[in-house]
This record gives C-alpha cells, structure tokens and sequence, in this order.
C-alpha cells in the first residue's frame, strides 16, 4: 500500500500536484468554455486518461479526480444541457483518476469546489447538501484524499471542510484568493486559521493568480497559522499566467479572459523559480491550476529533483537547463544550451502594439448582489443587453 498524503507529507516529501484540466481541455477540445463542466469524464474519457498520464509522465504524484464544478447545481445553471448526471461524471472521473495512478505511484484526491447555490445565498444546509452528493461518490470510489478547492468565500470553503472531514479522510482546503485575501476581505491569515479549525490538514491557494502572488498568500497563512498555535501542511497550485495588474478578483477580471491569455503564460524557466519559492515558503504540496500544461509540472519536478531525489519520466526527453540543444544543427542555438542563458532570458511578445498590463473590469460584485444571482434558465438577450451596455459603460 502506498503511503498516503498526510504521511508523505509528514515525512517531508514533496508532493507534485498536477495541472489545470479545464483550461488544458478546452483548449484541446473538450471543454466548454462558460460553464467550465467536467463532463468530458463521460463523453470523452480517452482524452481525461491521456491527460493524467501526461501529467504523471512529467512527475505529478496527484491526480485530482476531473471533478471542476461538477455539482448539480453547476451542471444545471443557465441552460446548460448535459445527457450525463453529476453522480455518472464523478464516477468516471474517479475511475480515471485512479486507473492511472495505479500506473505510478501517484495518490487520488477528489475535489470539490464552489457552487452556484451560495453565490444565490442559499442556506448552509441547502450547500452542504450539494456538496454531500459529490461526497458520495468520492467515498463508493476509496479516494485517498479530498480536496475543497476553488473557495472565493470562506464561509463557504469551511463549510466544505466540514462535510470532507465527516469522511475520516484527510482534507486539503485550498481557496481562490491573493494577498488581499477572500472576496468579503477576510485575511489569507484568518481564512487559513478558520479551515484549519474546521478540520483542514492542508491548507492553501489555488488559480486565480500567478504563482509568486499565490506563494505570498500562502506565507500569509502560515504566519496566520503559526500564529495561531495551529499546525498544518501548505499547498499552492497557481495560475500558468503573469498577473501583476490583477485585483482582489483575480485574472477574471482580465479584459483577456479567458480566450486571449497566451501572452501571459509562464515559461517553464518561470517555474522553475516557482517551484523554488514555494520549497523555501516551506509549502511542500506544489502543483498547478489554470494554464499548466504537463511541460510546466516538469519544471516543477526538475527543479525540485534535488530535494526529492529523481527526475521525473519526461525528463528523459528533455536536457538539463537546455541541455539537449547541444544536438542542434545550428550554432548560434547550441549557444542557447546553458541555465544562465534561460535564467536571465527576458522573453519577446513579438506584438508591438500591445501593453505589458491590462486594466481589470472590477464591476465590485460579490456574494449578496442581485447580479450574481445564478439560475437554470439560459441567460436570455435582454440580460445580455444589459451587461453589454453596463460592460461599454466601465
């Protein structure tokens, strides 16, 4: 039996999360951008499978169960018409999941994330119900660990932590939020205290930022933490994209959002400085969300195979630092095949007319107002209207 999180953890290892499935998936096809459901579990699972493997190959060791908003609740909202229940998609995804981490040594978590009913205001009970059949499904598959990720709202995220912790499973909690903290201003450093109270071994920040924004949140909690007389372990799985010029709300509220993100990703030389920063951060659970390809969970694990002690499959096909372009048939790239070369590289956009940063919508909604108010029915041409007109106005 492999170990599982926590004891991983509490020996010190490092543990390599892997990547952002819906952007990567979308990308790729399969994923419609909107409402962002994981149903291609259901109706495309050679493409989830080969995706884990990918992943794997590059040196994860946790494969997060394609589950990304996978709640009734989600799958329903403003029209969106699946042939596939939220149970049959969870089910899938855990069987995939697990089929290819029975292919290395990799651990399955399952997730769960926020949902429309609590930006609709419904009740704690009416949420916790929602999340509790997710939960089922998690608990009929033996996943080895939870995770309650993708939290704008505290409230909400320890809500979740408690519906996980009634499983007797370990619980990670990981919330979509920066140095500001959550979207009703509750410090990293208080929301880290309250998910560790309410039964969190883990605790963390996922997406929304870049990965040095979301290393600085993470500090922040574990000060919180500490600070607190609490113990617990840190994760960060960030965003693949530069984010300086974002707000409390994150790359959402990019005007480039999400369809014209490219310029932003990070190299994997940028992670490599990443990985490096969350190691000294002290966070030893490190992966990616949004934006992470398999290439980028490499770099991870080459920079941290120092630390852990092996390089991951993949690296079989790529040098060190740039190693294997000393094969190159031109000189003035063999040129290229040294770290200090890539580490001090100020890569080009190559689009001259365009600014380094952009301005964030900041429309300044949150939980509570009546423009976040989710429904069934799709969004019809006079809402439309109204938040194109209201969008010209900003």
């Amino acid at each position: 039996k492999l170990p599982g999180i926590l004891e991983r953890l509490n020996a010190g290892e490092v543990v390599i999360g892997d990547g952002g499935f819906v952007f990567a998936l979308e990308k790729r096809g399969y994923v419609k951008a909107g409402p962002w459901t994981p149903e291609a579990a259901s109706e495309h699972p050679e493409a989830v499978r080969q995706l884990h493997r990918e992943f794997l190959r590059a040196g994860a060791n946790v494969m997060q169960t394609f589950t990304f908003y996978a709640s009734d609740d989600k799958l329903e909202n403003r029209g969106n018409k699946l042939t596939f229940t939220g149970a049959q998609i969870n089910e899938a995804a855990c069987d995939l999941a697990r089929e290819v981490a029975n292919e290395g040594d990799a651990l399955v978590a399952g997730g769960v994330c926020q949902t429309p009913s609590y930006l609709s205001c419904k009740s704690e009970k009416e949420v916790k119900a929602i999340l509790k059949k997710q939960l089922d499904v998690f608990m009929k598959k033996n996943v080895d660990f939870l995770i309650a990720e993708y939290f704008e709202h505290v409230e909400e995220a320890v809500w979740a932590v408690e519906v996980l912790k009634e499983t007797g499973k370990p619980v990670a909690a990981s919330m979509c939020i920066g140095p500001e903290g959550d979207m009703h201003g509750v410090s990293p450093a208080e929301c880290a205290v309250r998910l560790v109270k309410a039964g969190a071994q883990i605790v963390g920040v996922n997406c929304h930022f870049d990965p040095l924004t979301c290393v600085q949140a993470v500090k922040m909690m574990k000060e919180g933490v500490e600070k607190a007389g609490l113990k617990a372990h840190y994760m960060v799985q960030p965003l693949a994209y530069h984010t300086p010029d974002c707000s409390c709300q994150g790359f959402i509220d990019l005007p480039e959002f999400p369809f014209g993100l490219e310029p932003r990703i990070l190299s994997r030389w940028d992670m490599h400085k990443y990985a490096r920063e969350a190691y000294n951060a002290g966070i030893r659970f490190i992966g990616g969300c949004c934006g992470f390809e398999p290439y980028h969970i490499r770099a991870v694990a080459e920079e941290l195979a120092p630390d852990r002690g092996f390089l991951p499959a993949a690296s079989e096909k790529h040098g060190n630092w740039g190693a294997g372009l000393e094969m190159h048939t031109k000189p003035w790239v063999r040129a290229r095949a040294r770290r200090d070369y890539w580490e001090n590289l100020k890569p080009a956009s190559g689009r001259p007319l365009c600014p380094s940063m952009s301005a964030p919508d900041s429309w300044g909604v949150t939980k509570g107002h009546k423009d976040l108010m989710q429904q069934k029915e799709a969004t019809s041409q006079g809402q439309l209207k109204t938040l194109f007109d209201r969008s010209k106005s900003n």
